[in-house]
């Protein structure tokens, strides 16, 4: 196993999970098709890559396998000018992932099983190493992946907070990774003891119950700062005891909503680093889903290399 890089100086803030390649036929549905494209696919590195764009300084961490696929993940992240804290494991692969839009444009295989992502272990990163950070964002993908990972995100919200870095917490639930009960569980703690929560109202309605933004908060009373967005009604704001505050969605010609709520996160926290108002957060939040929204991928194409 290579280990993570040599500490230079602080980003201002660290985005934690694992990202996979994501493989995409040409013309026609995984059975029948003889050509493919190859990306990337993973809400940290989106909301890293998303928030990078605005100019912060941005660390993407996690472990890749030794291997292409990790190799190319690596290079389109640090084409986006996302620094990477990475681990490169010899003994297990990069997790892939399949789209196969022949069947229906939702439908997508995992083989993420046993990757080098999924051994990340209590004390990933430390609080040394996390010194000078402002914020750590994680979402409720990384704790599914395995009984360590699950481990290490309870561990990297002590360790967050022992080096002065605000926890962010997107719940984004995935219900192929693990059951209803060990998520609704595990997602309500982690989303109520964040310093910054993100919940979408209908994964908060299907995992938990709650129907609103209002009985959502009620679910989450301890969170500081929880932001439920509401697909193109808009989003709502609680922070403490104050006032919810709500901004509407902006009306938009969706080509594909994957990768939306990643993008929602990334101008979200890059106003938070800018120090805005709440609303603006909001309305930044919304801005940034709307250029992911009108097209089919997850983050806008990159320049073609010179």
């Amino acid at each position: 196993m290579n280990p993570l890089p040599p500490l230079t100086s602080a980003p201002e803030i660290v985005c934690v999970g694992e990202t996979m390649a994501l493989i995409t036929p040409s013309g026609s549905g995984l059975a029948e098709a003889t050509a493919a494209t190859v990306g990337l696919a993973g809400a940290e590195s989106n909301v890293a890559a998303g928030v990078a764009a605005t100019g912060h300084r941005v660390v993407w961490a996690s472990r890749l396998g030794d291997d292409p696929l990790g190799e190319r993940i690596a290079s389109e992240l640090e084409r986006r000018d996302v620094d990477l804290w990475v681990e490169r494991d010899t003994d297990a692969p990069t997790g892939v992932m399949f789209k196969d839009p022949g069947v229906e444009a939702s439908s997508v295989y995992y083989y993420r099983r046993g990757s080098a992502a999924s051994r990340m272990e209590p004390g990933f990163l430390s609080p040394e190493r996390l010194d000078g950070v402002r914020i750590v964002h994680t979402t409720g993908i990384t704790p599914a992946l395995s009984p360590s990972c699950r481990e290490m995100v309870d561990r990297l919200y002590a360790d967050a907070r022992a080096a002065g870095a605000l926890v962010s917490f997107d719940v984004n639930d995935r219900r192929a990774l693990w059951s209803m009960t060990d998520a609704a569980e595990t997602l309500a703690r982690l989303a109520d003891a964040a310093d910054i929560a993100f919940v979408g109202r209908d994964e908060a309605e299907r995992i938990w119950g709650t129907a609103t933004p209002a009985e959502i908060r009620a679910f989450l009373p301890h969170c500081a700062l929880l932001v439920v967005k509401d697909g193109d009604i808009g989003a709502t704001a609680y922070d403490g005891d104050a006032e919810p505050i709500f901004v509407p969605a902006p009306v938009v010609d969706v080509v594909e909503p994957v990768g939306a709520g990643d993008a929602f996160a990334s101008g979200f926290l890059a106003a938070t680093l800018d120090g805005a108002g709440l609303a603006d957060c909001l309305s930044a939040g919304h801005a940034a889903a709307e250029r992911v929204l009108t097209i089919a991928a997850d983050l806008p194409p990159l320049e073609p290399v010179a």
